[in-house]
Formats: structure tokens, C-alpha cells, sequence
């Protein structure tokens, strides 16, 4: 059957042959045994309710293997036998291009290339999941492929609940992940609820489509470490053989050692599976690849002696690396940390002094000692980088819930106020006040056809349109201007494409929104094909996380969730192609609330008036938020913004004088 046939079908007429697992496969986790008996027979019954009934016996028998086996029912053997990967959006079975587009990103999230755990449907982050199991992905690649664009299909965790009439200037798809009853968001709900298979972890992207690989936290991550060299070096001195030091290489984490190469550091980068350290040094991510720690010594002080731009994969625990530093004296500048510990007890984390293979036994055979241990190591990694930081090191938290599982754990990371953490956020110090406030977040995109030549039109068209709106920008965002015409120009020398045809950059919404009408006017043109707008959630306005994208507002909101709400409501009547809603996300479930969207430019008149209506207010509902939260960079944006948008009305923030306060209460 071909390819189109596949996807036409759904689910397959006749039961396909048993899955045959994959040797060599970087296979998720072990989730743990925690259903009831009962609750185990309701998961098989949940999982057979997607097959005929003369399949029922068979398939039973199968998913319960796979329950025992791996804590959660994947369904292996309705993985499609053909390759999954961004083909051009002209190769998919489809009535609505807008669906086709969705399929493109789909598959791009599912790509081996791209994808953590592709064989358990995850993208990253150890438990980030497009679909609950294969039998969802068959049936929404099926509804795409037959939709129109007078329907919207409605997913929930990955659930294809169906195809209901709309309009066509409805989203063809709305996607939720993870919404749980705040009373039944705890880890062990989470970890119940997804072996049920009534609800998944969709993290960011992964659930919501748009996800293009390490290039996504790439440039995010080059401007953050670029920036804290900034704040901690002489000015005019450079990073050239300066210490970047940090933990993952896993999903997003895979991205620092490229980034580190572009802020031109040395970057070390530890990781406990050897497997994933390999994937990134063979992609080209990583420049060299250790497994000793005497060796490791030896070449970071080769590359000090040298002022060597280098990125370094050590195959081992990070802990490790801050303790022998901290014995052989060697200064680390810059340190953070991007294991996936928003999952600590499920693999995002793996404790010093055990093997990677004996943790993941007691992940499921010894949940509770493998806890212990994390925790134990959790103090450890504190006490050895408070060390160094005693010494002068700069350490951020990278926003992946670091230091707010080491303050669980009970390690020394808490302020003498015992409530807030001895160490900034990297939002906090960096992109908060330097990025999100001023409205600059990851605004990315797809060239649909897949063709690199494309991607090579896109960047020009971008770095054009950024060079001649810094002509007239004000003095406050030109550093962050100038940032992203460099990120734009270099992109194809640093080889940033893994998967789809992708390019990332951070902007404002009046960079996005004119990047986006040249683009849809070079597609109306034909001078290239189709193109998908979308950005990380990690942004100004789409995502509410207190530890991390919000962490920088200090009114008391921060552990409220209403930006993220109306982010995803608004972007659905503006125009987006899909809208996405999380519960859960880079620092955990149940820690955030994370919205996301995607567009498709077509070249048409519509296409234009929808992305300058949504991309407007995709980004300047979080800067009017962060400017009522009276931070100083929002408010100048906001004001700037209602100068040149007279139909712009927000609420601004009357200042109060600190001695009003004093000696009140």
C-alpha cells in the first residue's frame, strides 16, 4: 500500500504482524507499576475500545504485556512500516492544505532524527508526547487527510475525539494535554491517569506540533549563555576558553553544546546515556565526545591554554564533573543544569554513584530508593556547585525545575529569606527583563515544501526585514536587534537544520508580524512554497510558569494562569491554523499552564490578514500583563506599542512610592 493509502486508511483493515522491537532503539523509560488490578483491566478495556472485537482477545494478551513491561500501553504494533518524517506538504492525502500542514509537523515531531523516544510517540524531555499510543496517531493522520476546511478536529492528550462542523476561519485543530482537575494533579495522578490512557504530558511542543528539533532551544540558549558572559566578564573581554558547564543531552538539553560554539566558550556537557551523547556527537552537536574523567581534565585545560572554542560530551554524571573541578581548582564561569527534572523520579534525573542501567531497575522495581537517591544526589550537586559559586562561578537555573526539586530534596540552594532560591532563574536575570518584557520570544518557522532552497529565501527575507526595522529602533531593544541579524545570518554556516526545513529567531510582534507578510508575499509570488509560523511556548505571552517563563513578575500573579488561557483563546478567533492548552511543560506537570499555536502562510490575502491580527496580540497579551506587573522594560513597550496602534487600549500601573508602604502593618 502506498504511503497515501496508509494514511487514508486509519486504522488497518487486518490486524498487522507483532511489533518486532528494535535493538537498538533509545527507548523511554520504565514508568512504574501503579495501577490497581482493577485499574489495570480498565487501561486494556480503554486500549481495545480504539479495534474491532475479533481483535479484542488477541490484542488483550499483547497490551497487557506491554503494561507490565513498560508501565503504559504504546500499542507498538499499529507503528506504521513506512518512514516518519516532515515529507512536502504536497505529498499528504489532504482536502485542506491547512490539515496537510499540521500532518507535515506531525511526522517532523515523530522523526527518529528528531525525536527522543520515537518507538513510545515521544519527542523529548523524557515523557513530551505527541500521542498516548500508535492507534491515535493512525486515526489523526486519517482525519486530517479527510477534513476540510469547514471542520475542526478536536484532540484531547492525543485522543482524536472527532471532526466537528466549524468555519473557515475556525482552527482546523485545538489541542489540549495534561488538563486535570487541580485537586488530581499530583505525580502520582499524572503517572495513574496516562497508563489509564485518558491523559498524556504533551511538555511544549511535542503535544502541540512544533517542535524542530535542538535548533528550537538553540538560539534561545546562545543568547542566554551569550548574555550571562555579558554580565560577568570585563566588557570588551570574550568567552574564548571560558567554562560553560551544565548537565543533558538528551532532547531540548542536546542543544548547549552548539550553542556554547556560538557564544565561543568551552562547553561541557555531561550525560549519563551513553546513547544519547553518541546521537548528538554524530549529528555534528557536540565536538567531542569523553567517557574519562582524567581524560575530560587533560582536554578542557588543552582548551583553556589555548582559548579554544570547544563543546565537550562527558559520558557521566554532572555532579562528578562540579566535585574533580572543584579538586583540580578549575574555574567555571558559567554552570546550569538541563536534565529533565521535571520528571525526577521517572528518568529525568539519574542519581551519582549508580549506573544508568541500575537506575532505570530501580525506577521500576524500587521506586522509593530511587527516589532517596536523587534526592541524595540532588544535595550533593548543590553543595558542589555552592562551592564553586563561593569561588566566583555564575550559576543559573536553566528553568527545568533544578533548583526547585534540590529545595525538595532538601539541599543548601534556599535565600536567607527561606523563600526564595540563593540563585536567579535564567528569566529572571536574562530573558525576562531582556527579551520577554521589551516582547522578543522565539518566533519560528517551516518551509512546507521541504526544500532547503527555501529555508535560504526565508533567512534572507528575515535578516532583511530585522535590518531595516533596526534602522529606526529605540536604543533599548537594539541589542537584542542586532542579536538576531547575526543568529539569522549564521544559521546556515552553523547547521542548525535536523528534520523539517526550520528556522528560529527571536523577535518582537512587529519583527514577526513583517517577516511573516514578506514571506506570504514571496509565496503569493512563487518564489517559495508554503510556510508554517509558530514558536516555542517558552515566549512572552504563551505560558504561565512561576520557576521559569514568568518567574521574572513580582506582583504575586506568578502562580496564576490566566495569560496562558486567554493566550490559546485569542489566537483561535485571530486566525491560528491550531491552538494548543498544557497542563505541564519544561519544569513539569501540574508546575505550568503553556499554550501554543501554528499558522500556515499560503500567499493568500486571508493568510496576511489573519497572521498581522493574531501575531499582535499573541505577543502584546503578555507584555500588557508583564507591564501591569510594573515591570519597568513591559511598560515601555506597551507605551511604545499604543503610540503606533491607536485601537490598542491597556491598563497601565499607577507606581507607589515605598515610604507610603513603611511602618503600614
Amino acid at each position: 500500500m502506498t504511503f497515501k493509502g496508509q494514511i487514508l486508511q486509519g486504522i488497518p483493515s487486518k490486524l498487522p504482524a507483532k511489533y518486532i522491537y528494535l535493538l537498538d532503539a533509545n527507548r523511554a523509560p520504565k514508568r512504574k507499576d501503579i495501577l490497581s488490578m482493577e485499574e489495570k483491566q480498565l487501561a486494556i478495556r480503554n486500549a481495545l475500545r480504539y479495534f474491532p472485537k475479533t481483535w479484542h482477545q488477541e490484542l488483550a494478551q499483547e497490551f497487557s504485556e506491554e503494561l507490565k513491561a513498560f508501565g503504559r500501553i504504546y500499542m507498538y504494533r499499529f507503528k506504521p512500516d513506512y518512514d516518519i518524517y516532515a515529507r512536502s506538504i504536497s505529498e499528504y492525502p489532504a482536502k485542506s492544505m491547512q490539515a496537510a500542514a499540521i500532518m507535515l509537523m506531525i511526522q517532523n515531531n515523530l522523526n527518529p532524527a528528531v525525536a527522543q523516544h520515537p518507538e513510545e510517540l515521544i519527542t523529548y524531555g523524557g515523557n513530551g508526547a505527541v500521542f498516548q499510543n500508535w492507534a491515535q496517531y493512525l486515526l489523526v493522520m486519517q482525519y486530517l487527510a479527510t477534513m476540510t476546511d469547514e471542520q475542526t478536529l478536536h484532540l484531547y492528550s492525543g485522543h482524536p475525539m472527532g471532526l466537528f462542523p466549524s468555519s473557515k476561519n475556525a482552527p482546523r485543530v485545538i489541542v489540549t494535554n495534561g488538563m486535570m482537575i487541580p485537586n488530581y494533579s499530583k505525580p502520582d495522578d499524572w503517572e495513574k491517569f496516562n497508563a489509564l490512557g485518558v491523559t498524556q504530558y504533551g511538555q511544549m511542543t511535542a503535544g502541540s506540533f512544533m517542535y524542530i528539533g535542538p535548533q528550537g532551544i538553540v538560539h534561545g540558549t546562545t543568547i542566554t549563555v551569550m548574555n550571562a558572559f555579558r554580565k560577568i566578564l570585563p566588557k570588551g573581554e570574550n568567552p574564548n576558553g571560558k567554562i560553560f558547564l551544565t548537565a543533558g543531552l538528551g532532547g531540548m538539553s542536546g542543544a548547549q553544546p552548539k550553542a556554547g560554539n556560538i557564544a565561543g566558550c568551552i562547553t561541557i556537557c555531561a550525560e549519563v546515556n551513553a546513547k544519547a551523547a553518541t546521537k548528538r556527537y554524530e549529528q555534528g552537536w557536540v565536538d567531542v565526545l569523553i567517557d574519562r574523567m582524567d581524560d575530560l581534565i587533560t582536554r578542557v585545560k588543552q582548551a583553556q591554554a589555548t582559548n579554544e572554542i570547544v563543546s565537550i560530551a562527558y559520558i557521566g554524571n554532572v555532579v562528578e564533573i562540579w566535585e574533580r573541578f572543584d579538586e583540580e581548582n578549575i574555574h567555571i564561569h558559567l554552570g546550569s543544569d538541563q536534565t529533565s527534572l521535571h520528571i525526577p523520579w521517572t528518568g529525568g534525573y539519574y542519581p551519582i554513584g549508580i549506573s544508568y542501567e541500575e537506575s532505570k531497575r530501580l525506577i521500576r522495581e524500587e521506586p522509593e530508593i530511587f527516589k532517596e537517591k536523587v534526592q541524595e544526589s540532588l544535595r550533593r550537586h548543590a553543595a558542589a556547585i555552592n562551592k564553586h559559586t563561593a569561588k566566583g562561578t555564575y550559576f543559573f537555573d536553566y528553568g527545568n525545575a533544578f533548583l526547585l526539586e534540590a529545595s525538595r530534596a532538601g539541599a543548601n540552594v534556599m535565600a536567607e529569606n527561606n523563600i526564595d532560591f540563593k540563585y536567579a532563574s535564567y528569566v529572571q536575570d536574562i530573558l525576562g527583563p531582556m527579551c520577554f518584557d521589551y516582547g522578543f520570544g522565539p518566533f519560528r518557522w517551516v518551509c512546507a515544501s521541504g526544500k532547503p532552497e527555501d529555508l535560504d529565501i526565508t533567512d534572507d527575507i528575515a535578516a532583511t526585514v530585522l535590518k531595516d526595522i533596526m534602522e529606526s529602533a529605540p536604543d533599548e531593544i537594539k541589542l537584542q536587534m542586532q542579536d538576531n541579524i547575526t543568529w539569522i545570518k549564521d544559521a546556515k554556516k552553523n547547521k542548525m537544520v535536523v528534520g523539517s526545513q526550520a528556522r528560529i529567531l527571536y523577535a518582537d510582534a512587529e519583527g514577526r508580524s513583517k517577516i511573516a507578510e514578506a514571506f506570504n508575499n514571496a509565496i503569493a509570488e512563487g518564489e517559495i512554497g508554503p510556510v508554517v509560523l509558530g514558536r516555542d511556548h517558552h515566549d512572552v505571552s504563551g505560558t504561565d510558569s512561576p520557576y521559569r517563563e514568568t518567574s521574572n513578575i513580582y506582583d504575586g500573579s506568578k502562580f496564576t494562569a490566566d495569560m496562558a488561557i486567554h493566550n490559546v483563546i485569542g489566537d483561535s478567533f485571530r486566525g491560528a491554523t491550531w491552538v494548543s492548552i498544557h497542563n505541564g511543560g519544561g519544569v513539569g506537570w501540574g508546575e505550568v499552564m503553556n499554550g501554543g499555536f501554528g499558522m500556515l502562510l499560503d500567499g493568500t490575502k486571508e493568510a496576511e490578514s489573519r497572521l498581522k491580527s493574531m501575531l499582535f496580540y499573541d505577543v502584546n497579551n503578555g507584555i500588557a500583563r508583564r507591564s501591569w506587573a510594573r515591570n519597568d522594560e513591559a511598560i515601555f513597550a506597551i507605551k511604545r506599542e499604543m503610540e503606533r496602534t491607536p485601537n490598542l487600549k491597556v491598563t497601565l500601573p499607577n507606581l507607589v512610592e515605598d515610604d507610603i508602604l513603611n511602618n503600614l502593618f
